[in-house]
């Protein structure tokens, strides 16, 4: 009885959005690989990289549409690996955050594939840099949180406590919060965070049509639906963006002006 031969699964981070933003280790991957399983949010010009010969299949989950199961996309992970020897599964931002790498890690490797990731630049940090705002900085504070603030997947997943997370973070850095965004408000308040700590809605982070709002904090969750805001967002919450850096932005002129409100 012959055992099954398995290609190489490769996790890689696409990062943020900006295709220039890609790592070398990344594109050379792409550049070679035999077979791409790709989510939402990749750029079209990442999927350029890839051969004429190379098999693709979109993969992608995006709020409000129909999206591939997750039990889904491990078989399509498996079936790849047991087809082609470079497999390269291609994921928005860094594939170990908030992104079900370590799930498809495990089950490829209890299936004997062997698995290497790629890490990727993450919108958490990326996205704010592009508009000047640093995540940490020695005069507003020494602690970042990274949270998700889509809540409510499956009722497995043990809610964020915001209410704990209002003192134990100089700032918080938000990914796919929209949705939530009151109610994220109305605990971290209810927790004790100041109704006028400065935050930030960022959206299309880092890619042409980039826009933000900035507002105290009672107030954010208002003008981002009253000016339409829209997925994919990043928020950022707390004294670190009123350190806003100007002049900093790559390529200003694809970037759309910020909103600001006191």
């Amino acid at each position: 009885m012959t055992s099954v031969k398995y290609g190489t699964v490769y996790l890689v981070g696409a990062g943020p959005g900006d295709p220039d933003l890609l790592t070398v280790k990344a594109c050379r991957l792409l550049n070679q690989c035999d077979a791409l399983i790709y989510d939402s949010l990749v750029p079209q010009e990442l999927l350029d990289l890839v051969p004429s010969s190379c098999h693709c299949h979109f993969v992608g989950k995006r709020r409000g549409h129909h999206s591939v199961p997750q039990s889904k996309i491990n078989s399509i992970l498996l079936g790849m690996a047991q087809e082609y020897s470079c497999v390269v599964r291609l994921k928005g931002g860094d594939p170990f955050l908030f992104g079900r790498g370590a799930e498809e890690a495990a089950y490829l490797t209890d299936r004997g594939v062997s698995v290497e990731v790629v890490p990727g630049v993450t919108a958490g940090i990326a996205v704010p840099a592009y508009i000047g705002i640093p995540v940490t900085h020695r005069c507003a504070g020494s602690s970042v949180t990274f949270v998700t603030g889509h809540e409510g997947i499956d009722k497995r997943r043990p809610s964020v406590n915001w209410q704990a997370l209002s003192k134990a973070s100089d700032a918080l850095v938000i990914y796919m919060g929209l949705h939530n965004l009151q109610h994220i408000v109305s605990e971290l308040i209810a927790g004790g965070l100041n109704p006028s700590t400065p935050s930030v809605v960022i959206q299309q982070g880092t890619v042409v049509g980039q826009r933000y709002v900035k507002a105290s904090l009672d107030k954010l969750a208002a003008e981002a639906g009253r000016l339409y805001f829209s997925s994919p967002v990043i928020i950022v919450i707390g004294s670190i963006v009123d350190f806003q850096v100007a002049d900093v932005s790559p390529d200003p002129a694809n970037i759309t002006m910020p909103i600001l409100f006191d």
